[in-house]
């Protein structure tokens, strides 16, 4: 299961949606990227794989970050990118 993860402009929370392939997940991702390059405002319309009927819509105006991330089933965490303090 892959992550893709909206920083959004004034809150402190992102939002997210879920893909089961990496190439759905990566191709949303680009999807999401190239808008925020347009620059121009749009509607962005999102759903999950995982969660059924789990829609997310959004102004790309108000899109500070996207990232993309693969959740782990079987160590039941997940495996962000960046750095790690744990062991």
């Amino acid at each position: 299961m892959y992550v893709i993860e909206l920083a959004l402009r004034m809150s402190p929370m992102p939002v997210s949606v879920q893909r089961k392939e990496h190439d759905s997940a990566e191709a949303l991702y680009q999807q999401v990227r190239s808008a925020l390059e347009q620059g121009q405002p749009r509607l962005l319309e999102l759903c999950c794989e995982k969660v059924e009927g789990k829609r997310l819509s959004v102004l790309t105006s108000d899109l500070l970050a996207v990232q993309i991330y693969e959740k782990t089933a079987a160590s039941g965490g997940t495996k962000r990118p960046g750095f790690s303090f744990e062991a």
